[in-house]
């Protein structure tokens, strides 16, 4: 069987490229195809496999700028010839859906998300921007959407990577999609010792959806110990907060020091609404517990009363709340088998044998 992986662009390491590293264990010999490739930016095992580009890798400043190219993306998936390939897996978040098998050919996509910036994150992405990205917007972005729609009729089978995904692939596309869960390197931190401190942590981005104002508000105002780690801070972002004793931020970690942070923090706060977010299950997989906003992919990746708890408002009040709940049944938290149990369904392996199993059942959904 030839196999053709399309991912959307492969210009960093994070969580889809890992589900492509994957996804090439299970087809070793699979070609990818992408919109935009910078070898330095991605594993040794990715680049050694053949990677096919579009045009769009072609054009001016293409590894930086490649969001701003989003419109030319489905005439440019139009251009890769998969006529000879018996196995499409489409691996989408950006534009990679959108191609065309063989007639006689199995297309499964597996959905990371979709397009937020035409869906329901729209209205944000709009307002961050400048107006001459809003005036192409406004004209764009509708014909892209009933692109995206009509491309999903390529499809044979959606797989979602959550629940939360699942939804907005019904309400897109109207089409379901079978759960499967992300690969995720629980392994490194099963092992580490749990020795929790005083602090709380949060970990990412400080800006936008992720809502990391309202852990460090609820923080400062209940007297508690909040520790911030991860790239993406801004100084103007941070000034307001950085006086606080209480507060500390920490930058960009390395993956020994993110095993530590999980290993001491009393718990981690995750106040956002993600697709997915794997960054409680490598907390719960470090024995952490996670205080999650009772949304979006959390509903996957926390187990309420066991790994963690939720809160129900995005708003520091609500959060304190939380806060107090846990305290006052921080040692009900404290099963580390529970977690083991709980974060094995996010495993490489688990992942590779569900996309085996969906593979091979080779139906229309």
């Amino acid at each position: 069987m030839k196999v053709a992986i399309v991912h959307y662009w492969l210009i960093n390491m994070r969580g889809g490229e890992k589900v492509l590293e994957a996804l090439l264990e299970l087809y070793p010999r699979a070609d990818i195809y992408t919109h935009v490739y910078n070898p330095r930016a991605v594993s040794p095992f990715i680049n050694s496999h053949q990677v096919y580009t579009s045009y769009i890798n072609k054009l001016p400043f293409a590894v930086k700028l490649y969001q701003l190219y989003m419109p030319l993306m489905p005439n440019a998936l139009m251009d890769f010839d998969l006529q000879a390939y018996d196995l499409i897996i489409s691996s989408e978040s950006g534009p990679a859906k959108g191609v065309v098998p063989n007639p006689n050919a199995y297309h499964i996509c597996y959905c990371h998300s979709p397009m937020r910036y035409l869906w329901d994150m729209y209205h944000e992405y709009f307002r961050k921007t400048n107006p001459l990205v809003k005036f192409f917007m406004k004209r764009l972005i509708p014909g892209l959407r009933l692109w995206d729609v009509s491309s999903a009729n390529m499809v044979d089978r959606f797989v979602g990577n959550s629940h939360y995904v699942a939804k907005r692939i019904a309400r897109i596309y109207n089409r379901s999609a079978e759960v499967v869960y992300p690969p995720t390197s629980i392994e490194r931190f099963l092992s580490v010792p749990r020795a929790p401190g005083d602090a709380y942590l949060y970990f990412g981005q400080l800006t936008g959806y992720k809502r990391a104002d309202i852990a460090i508000e609820a923080c400062i105002a209940s007297g508690r110990r909040l520790l911030i780690a991860g790239s993406g801070a801004r100084k103007k972002d941070i000034r307001r907060y950085e006086k606080s004793p209480l507060v500390r931020f920490l930058g960009r970690v390395s993956d020994e020091d993110l095993v530590t942070l999980f290993s001491q923090a009393r718990a981690l706060l995750f106040p956002g609404i993600e697709d997915l977010g794997l960054i409680p299950v490598e907390a719960n997989a470090a024995g952490c517990p996670v205080i999650a906003f009772r949304q979006g992919g959390a509903l996957d990746t926390v187990k309420e009363g066991v790994t963690g708890l939720f809160f129900d408002e995005q708003s520091p009040g609500a959060l304190i709340r939380a806060l107090d709940r846990f305290e006052e049944t921080e040692a009900s938290f404290s099963n580390r088998g529970a977690y083991v149990d709980h974060v094995r369904q996010f495993s490489r392996d688990a992942f590779k044998s569900q996309m085996s199993r969906i593979i091979t059942e080779r139906k229309r959904v």
